[in-house]
């Protein structure tokens, strides 16, 4: 088996790259030189206040350089992928964080062991210089029912405390009073992951080995195995059963809500989940509280703290009261801190009302004209006609399509015979057009439903009872052609429908001058154009639709939508002239 494929430069330099590229697209970050740290630009804005420092192992991108800025962190520092930090380049934050004229540092550290040892080598030896320092530790992880000694993991309820220790600090707040605080805070804090997928470490294999349908419940963040392996199941269901593993009151790791609590929700992406994934597990998880009666009031969905590449999601409640709440809410300059609204999620009406729509124009009630009975025949001379040549639509389609071009048009064809039997033709034939137009737009679907729509209901407006006469007709299917042309984005020579019905239009245009006798040869003319270009589309290579993405020597037959516009032509001409 071979490493994981990643869009990386080096194993080597990876990190110190992914570092710079964050910096250098922050204007309120820079790198401290000789360490992977990232700090304020402005770190003048620290003097007298309490500054905050985290950090970890890479690989948990936004965590936690996307953290620093104004009412956050102070400064992160990173160690290699999934590796605590060296004590140097922690104690190197430190001392440009006190030089600053800060008033006390706070370090934030996620419980694992190796962090734990370096932050706190560092915390003593800045002592040591003078600094006052002290270190709050983040172990939220609800996994284990009895965890070992070593104690629940830090994960993404980090994040929480860099918010809420952030806006504290930037109001003044003294050290003390920060980690009284947050540690009160973290009692209320509980965060718990699933997995579909295992993650890599660049240059290495797989952390572990899941096999496919099986998901991998209360793992860590740096590809560590969970506690429980089952098969996937709904979105709904692998979220209640992670809420409740995390309020299970037989757990030692128990995260202690009840209903009447206020919670704030964060979902966090693990590295791999598409986002409609999370939005809909952002919804299975507000749903799931709201139904033990607690209340949302805030949700942070996105990635927060990831594990590379891994497909998951973890999800951190934390108790919150009003304080707590505007503290949440406070500004922060810090880039991957998202634009939250401070409105309440339980609660809101999020359902607008919508806009009253007209009936559709199918479903209206009309009166008959003079021009109904010739309307309704060429109508049924049309629908017949499609419905004739439906297998061979088809088959024409299935030379550069899906084979659907006949089904459609007869789709079309079998809507306008049902309303027919219900209804009277209306004596405008502006309303008629608005009709078809609303029955192939329902009806037909696809491409070709919108193409035709648009002409109709272009057309529509050009034709009324009072204003049928040729002219008028011509000026309809002009505008129609005219409006399938500027949203369809096809041309004549694209090899489309528009190579049979643009030759016809250019025709028809000759009626708003001709005299009553030339009529129809006119329309005779532009029928036989309309044959003539679609005969032609099988020398045309396909600029538009499906069949532009096949070879062009593939494409040899006639386009089957242009064949269906000319045939549509056709038997309105044979109507009129009473052959059909």
């Amino acid at each position: 088996m071979e490493p994981q494929k990643k869009l990386i430069n080096s194993v080597d330099s990876c990190v110190d790259e992914a570092l710079c590229g964050l910096v250098r697209a922050s204007g309120g970050l820079s790198l401290l030189g000789g360490h992977r740290v990232v700090l304020r630009s402005d770190l003048e804005s620290l003097r007298g206040k309490v500054a905050l420092l985290s950090g970890g192992g890479s690989g948990h991108e936004p965590a936690h350089g996307g953290y620093v800025g104004a009412g956050m962190l102070s400064a992160a520092v990173a160690g290699g992928v999934f590796a605590s930090p060296p004590p140097a380049s922690i104690l190197a934050a430190i001392m440009s964080l006190h030089n600053a004229g800060a008033a006390g540092v706070l370090l934030i550290v996620k419980n694992y062991t190796g962090d734990r040892l370096n932050f706190g080598l560092a915390a003593e030896q800045a002592r040591n210089h003078g600094v006052t320092v002290d270190m709050v530790i983040v172990a939220e992880d609800c996994a284990f029912d009895r965890p070992s000694k070593a104690g629940r993991r830090g994960l993404c309820g980090t994040v929480f405390i860099h918010k809420l220790a952030g806006a504290l600090a930037e109001e003044g707040s003294s050290l003390d009073h920060i980690v009284a605080r947050v540690t009160e805070v973290l009692k209320g804090v509980g965060s718990l992951g699933v997995s579909l997928s295992p993650c890599s470490v660049p240059g290495s294999l797989p952390s572990f080995d899941l096999s496919p349908g099986d998901m991998e419940l209360g793992l860590g963040i740096h590809g560590e195995p969970g506690i429980k392996r089952s098969k996937v199941t709904s979105a709904d269901e692998v979220v209640k059963t992670m809420i409740d593993h995390m309020t299970n009151p037989d757990s030692q790791s128990c995260l202690p809500l009840k209903s009447g609590d206020n919670v704030v929700v964060c979902v966090n992406n693990l590295g791999a989940l598409s986002c409609l994934e999370m939005a809909i597990v952002t919804r299975a998880a507000i749903t799931c509280l709201e139904s033990r009666g607690m209340a949302v009031a805030r949700v942070m969905s996105g990635s927060f703290m990831t594990s590379l590449e891994m497909a998951g999601v973890s999800l951190t409640l934390m108790r919150a009261n009003e304080e707590t709440l505007r503290l949440f809410d406070a500004t922060t300059s810090a880039p991957a801190w998202p634009n939250l609204s401070s409105v309440h999620v339980s609660g809101r009406s999020y359902i607008v009302a919508p806009p009253t729509m007209d009936t559709r124009p199918q479903d209206d009630i009309h009166t008959e004209g003079s021009l109904s009975p010739v309307m309704h025949k060429a109508l049924e001379s049309v629908c017949s006609t499609l419905l004739e040549r439906q297998e061979e639509l088809n088959s024409l389609d299935r030379a550069a399509g899906d084979g659907d071009c006949g089904n459609t048009h007869a789709q079309a064809a079998r809507a306008i015979q049902e309303w027919l039997r219900g209804h009277v033709v209306p004596g405008c034939p502006g309303k008629l057009l608005s009709v078809l137009a609303g029955l192939v737009q329902e009806k037909m679907g696809g491409s070709s439903g919108a193409l035709y729509s648009l002409f109709l209901t272009a057309a529509a407006g050009h034709v009324a009872e009072g204003r049928s006469d040729a002219a008028a007709w011509a000026s309809a299917v002009h505008a129609g052609t005219q409006a399938m042309r500027r949203y369809g984005g096809a041309d004549p020579g694209d090899r489309t429908m528009l190579d049979a019905l643009f030759p016809a239009v250019d025709e028809l245009m000759k009626l708003t001058t001709a005299p009553p006798g030339g009529q129809m040869v006119i329309l005779q003319a532009a029928v036989q154009k309309a044959a003539s270009g679609a005969e032609a589309t099988r020398n045309l290579t396909a600029r538009a639709g499906r069949a532009s993405y096949i070879a062009a020597e593939r494409v040899t037959l006639p386009d089957p939508g242009a064949v269906a516009v000319a045939a549509i032509l056709r038997a309105v001409l044979e109507s009129l002239e009473g052959r059909k």
